[in-house]
């Protein structure tokens, strides 16, 4: 168990690579109930979040979902987001753990003056995920809920082992799967009914460990190593989640005249690129650690793990344009005063077979 944003959670229950292979091969099953959940309702609920979020909320159907990002003014990035559109005018935006409590003083801040509730649901909501190929089949033994109609990035309603849930076919490991918001007082009984539903495919629990060499793996960033408020989405290689031309608030959102000048800036002078890096040796680069050529710092690292899938050492950096195309010669890594060579290769290193 470690302390997470003041949760106590799993790093792993058994061996990290068992529960990592489980999710690729089979299927994993993870509580990840420290997520922030905050609702907003009310009439003008998408407007707010137009104006507090960089993503176009008003182009989001009914039972959809998308991923977007709430930024300063300065268009640093406080956090990346799901937001979900449970109703007309109901919509649940789901943060990080350790940003939570940021999110919702931002959108409760950004909230003046529009007829829109913002709620704190953290206390409402637990959340369980299974993830991995046979997650649809295991989640279907204990569900009526049609799981084939429901799309990647999509809620529905339902009931799953007598437990009414919001089942989201959403994720963070690159593998089809599902997150269940369930009641708090319902966790124990569905944790327990989809690890007995689960059993013959070869689920198991998996920890925090396993989440992060299957993101990374997947090319998905985290906050606080990819992502900060030291970069702005365009930084992150991300301008595509910044919409300037939404169907409400267009161009009046919080950090939106700083993205422009971010946006110009990219095309005129492309930052540091986040890229792939795989190990030619053994030694595992970790975030913090420079990215050299020919004894020159050009890039850092911002997370770095053995993957199990790969079989070597991979790291996510940013590095200066000259040195992000795929194959470029002479990148290392320095760990701990030797330069580690490393092939520079495209975001993800491993994408699921559809």
């Amino acid at each position: 168990m470690t302390d997470f944003a003041g949760w106590d959670m799993p790093l792993r229950y058994g061996s990290e690579r068992d529960e990592h292979n489980a999710v690729r091969t089979r299927a994993g099953l993870f509580d990840l109930s420290h997520m922030g959940e905050i609702t907003v309702t009310g009439p003008q609920a998408v407007d707010l979040l137009n104006f507090a979020l960089v993503g176009n909320i008003g182009s989001v159907g009914a039972g959809r979902a998308r991923y977007t990002m709430i930024c300063q003014a300065d268009g640093g990035i406080l956090d990346d987001l799901i937001v979900y559109r449970l109703g007309e005018t109901e919509y649940m935006i789901v943060a990080n753990a350790g940003n939570a409590q940021i999110v919702l003083d931002a959108v409760t801040e950004r909230a003046a003056g529009f007829d829109a509730e913002v709620r704190d649901d953290r206390d409402a909501y637990a959340l369980i995920a299974v993830q991995g190929p046979e997650s649809p089949g295991i989640l279907k033994s204990v569900t009526d809920a049609d799981l084939d109609g429901l799309k990647y990035y999509a809620g529905l309603p339902g009931t799953v082992a007598g437990v009414p849930a919001l089942i989201a076919r959403t994720g963070y490991t690159g593998e089809d799967g599902f997150e269940l918001f369930v009641a708090p007082e319902h966790a124990e009984k569905l944790w327990q009914a989809l690890t007995e539903a689960g059993a013959p495919a070869g689920l198991i629990p998996c920890g925090l460990s396993c989440r992060d060499t299957l993101r990374l793996e997947a090319g998905m960033p985290l906050y606080g190593h990819e992502l900060t408020t030291a970069l702005t989405p365009f930084d992150a290689g991300l301008g595509r989640v910044v919409k300037f031309d939404k169907t409400s608030h267009a161009d009046d959102f919080v950090g939106a005249d700083a993205l422009r000048a971010a946006a110009e800036r990219a095309e005129a002078a492309p930052p540091r690129k986040l890229v792939g890096l795989i190990a030619e040796g053994r030694r595992v680069p970790r975030a913090g650690m420079s990215v050299v050529v020919d004894g020159q710092v050009v890039g850092e690292v911002t997370s770095g793990a053995p993957s199990p899938t790969l079989g070597k050492p991979i790291a996510m950096a940013y590095v200066d344009a000259a040195h992000a195309a795929p194959g470029t010669a002479g990148v290392g890594v320095d760990i701990r005063g030797t330069h580690e060579p490393y092939e520079v290769v495209a975001l993800p290193f491993y994408k699921r077979q559809k």
